[in-house]
């Protein structure tokens, strides 16, 4: 089978195609600036529309006027495009806006390095919002993920009708590697509902079996309300606290309800092993070198690589985690994951290995943490 040799991003591009993307719009930002580069030539020949906003704000504003009116869309940035995004992901949020949020993490706070990678932004994927309600986050490990979790994040973008995340890092998204396409493991794509043209329509309202809304598009033959005040299933904006309460829930348990259904993730399995490293994005490179190379030197380990991040995937963690002893995650940050795993498993000796200079973890540190325990 014919190989490809592309990045990291551009195999987001790829993706986001195959998964029926037909809208993007972002402002340059290194390490990010390819996935636009990558979409400006995918989508005019393929009728999607490919624009360049004045800043990252106007950028998602376009991505979610799109969205509204049917298109799927996508935009990309770092973790400083991610601060300007915020108002318009909690707005996305509340008003069940579907799109995929691309974040190719640099090393930060603020400007920082725009060369050097990271995982600083994992926390504030998740509680970068106002209202504190949760949002999907996938880790692609290497650049055969970018392509199989964008499309995976369409694809809940879409079931969902919620912003969905990519965590990338510049080091995933900025390296080259062959892969063969006709192995990748697509699911089938999936599209909004919509609704029924026979029955009335409410444009927060769901049925008993259902937490998502259907969808009409803005500008169709039958009127759409929107709104990104605090609005009851009507679309009006409410201040009744049982309705409030009502849809506030709706919008948390939409999502942390069907984890299961869309937690991914790879493992490595290690006979005799009293030891779990725990990890995600490229680190998860270096720590399956780890553990091959500790297995070698009857030190032995085994490995989950989580591809799920937010919400958490309490129950795969607390499954795999169940039959070790101890458990040690590396992270490319100061300890922002290892606080969910003290939380969910308080019985077990958890250790950190971390560090935010700009350089990549390597195995040989991940397996002084594991022997050293």
């Amino acid at each position: 089978m014919e190989l490809t040799l592309m990045e990291g991003n551009e195999a987001i591009g790829w993706g986001a195609m195959a998964a029926g993307c037909n809208f993007f719009a972002g402002y340059p930002i290194t390490p990010a600036t390819t996935i636009y580069n990558t979409m400006l030539k995918l989508l005019p020949p393929k009728g999607g529309i490919c624009l360049q906003g004045e800043d990252e704000i106007a950028s998602i504003g376009f991505c979610l006027g799109a969205a509204m009116s049917g298109m799927k869309t996508m935009t990309a940035t770092s973790g400083p495009g991610i601060s300007l995004y915020s108002e318009q992901i909690s707005f996305a949020i509340g008003s069940e806006i579907p799109i995929v949020i691309v974040d190719v993490q640099r090393l930060g706070p603020s400007t920082g390095s725009a060369t050097k990678g990271a995982d600083g932004d994992i926390q504030f994927l998740q509680w970068g919002n106002s209202g504190g309600l949760p949002v999907i986050v996938l880790a692609p490990v290497d650049v055969r993920d970018c392509y199989e979790l964008t499309v995976q994040a369409f694809n809940l973008s879409e079931q969902y009708r919620c912003p969905v995340f990519l965590a990338a890092n510049k080091e995933i998204s900025m390296t080259r590697e062959t892969f063969c396409m006709d192995e990748l493991a697509v699911p089938p794509i999936v599209e909004r509902r919509k609704a029924r043209p026979d029955t009335p329509f409410v444009p927060f309202g769901v049925g008993e079996n259902c937490q998502v809304p259907d969808f009409l598009p803005i500008g169709g033959d039958r009127l759409v309300r929107q709104t990104s005040s605090t609005h009851g299933r009507n679309g009006y904006i409410t201040t009744d606290p049982e309705e409030i309460a009502m849809m506030q829930q709706r919008l948390n348990a939409k999502v942390t309800g069907d984890v299961s259904k869309f937690t991914y993730f790879d493992e490595f399995l290690v006979q005799d092993a009293d030891t779990l490293v725990v990890a995600y994005g490229v680190t998860a490179r270096a720590a399956k070198v780890a553990v091959k190379r500790l297995q070698r030197r009857k030190h032995p380990a085994s490995l989950l690589v989580l591809k799920t991040l937010w919400p958490v995937p309490e129950a795969l963690i607390r499954e795999k985690a169940a039959a070790y002893k101890r458990v040690v995650i590396p992270e490319m940050n100061l300890g922002q994951y290892v606080r969910e795993l003290k939380h969910l498993l308080p019985d077990k000796n958890i250790a950190f290995w971390g560090q935010m200079n700009g350089e990549l973890i390597k195995p040989g540190q991940i397996m002084e943490a594991v022997e050293n325990g």
